[in-house]
């Protein structure tokens, strides 16, 4: 099969997200399964440059509301998959992060710049495809490039069936319908059966609305947004297309997350020998300069400072957690009431509560491989990823029961424990009691060294390979090539 995936973001070309490690991922994994996928970007600045891009065709006259493009042609560093970059300079090629201005300011010309990468996504969907090539698959990812399967169903000669994945329903790119002609979008489209979304234009509602097919990252989030509490508006809607709706636990990248060959940490280990954790531990609690107490755990955050995240929660529960001995370390940036806060009691329990403002792979690997127990509470989680490196490097996650979370961990009780299944601590309440009480157990546990280590070893074993995940991807293109769907 030829796939194409359409998607803002790429590790490690540009990255704010779990998005941008899927981008990479899945297109590796499925060429190593004998299919010719590839990857569409926009060509940020810095971009073409890093994956050794050449111009492939002459400039396109493609959206009214936009400028013309070229199409460029190169690597994703790092891999054999082949990308595509979609170069307008006026739109791309600026300073900041690749939705929002350095200050944090979302760019005011979204609307156009994502409906520019979309629009030429569609461009291999139809029959002569570009350059040669043509997909029989087109994958698209989240709102920046759900106009792609509203352009290809709206357009004669389209021969590609489109998948619409969801990584995050909360963000909906919904924009003024004046913007219609702008980029080019029939006025019959604007409708409940269209684009249209409670008086907004919303690209990710035309995707929906438009796909073949339409995939989560987990079987639980399919079922979720299904509903009033996670459906933010869509649920109707995708109650009503549960037929083409399907959830695929995302995979990890085994051979970059691999504690045995980890360059980021000081001590590679692997489930036969866990003794190194402990030196990947000082480290840690040196660069925050923790206090190097072994008679309590280390508790760990790698993550965005929201609400979705559950951080207000880890607030609430941190005094009781404190007094019982533990520390925290935190990773992430987010909104400034969680910043503060965190930092006001970085400041009160010097030694014990360690924060690093902003995202630092290294150290996001540190983490990983440094504490003890890994803290997940999220209100909701699509997916999520951070459990899964969690497990791989021996760090049991303490997870709410929700989205991606609910599919990969297993709760620890004595019957899990002994049958092998047990991967980490589960609850379901989004309280910080209940998040205190699942704690409570783990830090149970942990002081019973010998089943703590099984623990995390039955963690080890498990199979998160973006193998497993293509395979269940290929299923489903298959399915729709075929007719079903």
């Amino acid at each position: 099969m030829n796939i194409l995936f359409a998607a803002s973001e790429a590790h490690p070309l540009v990255k704010t997200g779990g998005l941008a490690d899927v981008a990479a991922a899945l297109p590796q994994a499925l060429r190593r399964l004998g299919e010719d996928a590839r990857l569409i970007l926009p060509a940020y600045r810095g971009v073409a440059e890093a994956a050794g891009a050449q111009a492939i065709t002459s400039e396109m006259g493609l959206l009214t509301g936009t400028p013309p493009a070229r199409l460029l042609q190169g690597t994703l560093p790092g891999s054999d998959v082949p990308l595509y970059l979609v170069e307008a300079p006026g739109l791309y090629d600026r300073d900041g992060g690749p939705y929002a201005s350095a200050g944090g300011l979302e760019w005011p010309d979204n609307a156009l710049r994502f409906a520019l990468l979309a629009r030429v996504a569609a461009l291999f969907g139809q029959h002569d495809g570009v350059a040669g090539w043509r997909a029989d698959i087109l994958h698209c990812n989240d709102w920046q490039t759900g106009l792609t399967p509203a352009y290809l169903a709206l357009t004669e000669g389209t021969v590609a069936r489109t998948v619409m994945g969801i990584h995050n329903l909360a963000f909906q790119g919904n924009f003024p319908p004046a913007l219609m002609p702008l980029v080019d979008l029939p006025p019959y489209s604007f409708q409940v059966h269209g684009t249209e979304f409670f008086g907004h234009l919303s690209y990710l509602k035309a995707g929906i609305y438009y796909a073949d097919r339409i995939i989560t990252v987990s079987p639980t989030y399919a079922r979720e947004i299904q509903t009033p509490e996670f459906g933010f508006g869509m649920e109707g809607l995708l109650a009503s297309r549960s037929g083409a709706l399907s959830g695929i636990l995302n995979g990890i990248d085994t051979d970059y997350w691999d504690p045995a060959a980890d360059e980021h940490i000081p001590a590679a280990y692997d489930a036969t020998d866990l003794a190194a954790k402990d030196t990947n531990r000082r480290a840690l609690e040196q660069y925050f300069g923790l206090e190097m107490d072994t008679d309590a755990p280390l508790l760990g955050m790698v993550t965005r400072l929201t609400w979705q995240k559950g951080i207000d929660l880890v607030l609430d529960a941190l005094p009781a957690l404190l007094e019982q001995g533990a520390r925290l370390a935190v990773v992430g940036s987010g909104e400034a009431r969680y910043q503060e806060a965190l930092e006001a009691l970085a400041a009160q329990h010097p030694g014990r509560i360690g924060l690093h403002l902003g995202y630092s792979e290294p150290l996001a690997h540190l983490v990983e491989a440094g504490v003890d127990l890994f803290l997940m509470p999220s209100r909701f989680e699509p997916c999520g990823l951070n459990q899964m490196y969690s497990m791989r490097y021996g760090t049991p996650p303490v997870v709410r029961h929700t989205g991606g979370l609910a599919d990969s961990v297993v709760d620890t009780t004595f019957r899990s424990l002994q049958d092998g299944t047990a991967t980490g601590f589960v609850f379901t309440a989004a309280t910080a009691g209940a998040l205190q009480e699942a704690l409570m157990r783990a830090f149970i546990l942990w002081r019973d060294k010998t089943s703590f280590e099984a623990l995390c070893r039955q963690g080890m074993g498990r199979d998160f390979s973006w193998e497993r995940s293509a395979r269940a991807y290929l299923a489903a293109y298959g399915e729709m090539l075929g007719g079903g769907g």
